[in-house]
């Protein structure tokens, strides 16, 4: 305040005091000197990044947020976390997955730079059904987890091989889909994260156990069924990175259809539709310190948004499993409309038909 008493002008001294008055919660305060500080100096793109995350955080303007972002890239487009925040902001705008890879793809240098950056592009990859192209991105990296990416780089070796072998598995390669399936189960060293205890692998015993049955070999098969039928059957909010997706219950579901257990498979998609519809308008909110997040949170997520988005999920897969495919189409899009780049709905929704049989 002393400096900016002596010399109105000294843009670096409004950016400083803004930086001290946010993290004193005076948000508001903060955003003038910010705003004072680029009215000074215009070249100063840190200073932009802060009004952006202001912007969209505290005043809830998500069209000046957004240009401030890339106004801030724009006066210095060498920044990588500033490109990873605009795409994150991308992200949260719905823009469509093509639009960002192709953003990503003229930045290349930037993206390798930052692993949070590369594996957002291998994500993207795996949602424009290039999943040859994101096993090879992430064979070719060491990559090191951080706080709030926990399970990024798994998670998308896991969908790429699985996504493969159900390619596999359609087109009557039943040996080469065993082999694909097998190595979403087996980390690589290089991803730089081991599996969990527990971990959650529905999806893949179940698609093993459809491989072996198109190959004849019905022990192997029953016995990847059991593995795919077994796990925690209640649904929970999803909030931490560890915790079960609503997808492997529908596994489960689906494994016990192949055993004849269709009171056991009916009990969880119907689980799964009744959690859906009690919680869809549930006012959520995290009242404590968490670590794990499934993403590390430049921009604050709407959490009314995510749990729409999860909820709807949740019904897609039940009315899914039931078989009622108009209602599950109808809750995917709905999914897709809040957040366009859901992995879980777009998968799903391929396996609704296009027409149902009257």
């Amino acid at each position: 305040e002393h400096s900016i008493a002596s010399d109105p002008h000294d843009g670096r001294a409004h950016y400083y005091l803004g930086n001290a008055l946010y993290d004193k919660k005076r948000h508001r305060d903060a955003l003038r000197h910010w705003e004072a500080s680029y009215a000074c100096d215009a070249t100063f793109a840190t200073v932009q990044r802060n009004l952006a995350l202001g912007y969209f955080n505290i005043m809830k303007d998500t069209e000046r947020a957004l240009h401030a972002l890339e106004q801030a890239f724009a006066i210095d487009p060498t920044d990588a976390r500033i490109l990873y925040e605009l795409d994150q902001l991308y992200k949260r705008l719905n823009v469509i997955p093509a639009k960002r890879r192709e953003h990503l793809e003229r930045h290349w240098e930037l993206v390798v730079a930052r692993d949070d950056l590369y594996l957002e592009y291998v994500t993207l990859l795996n949602i424009m059904q290039d999943y040859a192209g994101a096993i090879a991105l992430l064979s070719q990296r060491r990559l090191h987890p951080w706080e709030g990416g926990e399970g990024t780089a798994t998670r998308q070796y896991v969908f790429a091989h699985v996504e493969i072998g159900k390619q596999l598995l359609h087109s009557q390669q039943g040996q080469e889909a065993v082999e694909m399936l097998l190595k979403a189960l087996d980390y690589p060293e290089n991803l730089g994260e081991g599996k969990l205890t527990g971990a959650q692998e529905n999806n893949i015993r179940y698609y093993l156990g459809c491989a072996y049955r198109d190959l004849g070999e019905m022990e192997q098969a029953t016995h990847c069924f059991q593995l795919a039928a077994r796990g925690i059957e209640e649904p929970t909010s999803a909030i931490f990175y560890n915790d079960q997706p609503p997808d492997m219950i529908f596994y489960q579901g689906l494994a016990r259809l192949q055993l004849n257990d269709d009171e056991g498979a009916l009990r969880r998609f119907s689980t799964l539709i009744a959690y859906g519809e009690q919680h869809l308008a549930d006012a959520v909110k995290i009242d404590y310190f968490a670590v794990s997040l499934p993403d590390f949170q430049t921009f604050e997520e709407d959490l009314q948004r995510s749990n729409r988005i999860h909820c709807h999920y949740m019904l897609g897969l039940g009315y899914l499993g039931l078989q009622a495919f108009e209602q599950a189409r109808e809750h995917f899009d709905q999914v897709l409309l809040l957040d366009i780049a859901h992995q879980g709905a777009m998968v799903h929704l391929k396996l609704v038909p296009d027409d149902e049989p009257e």
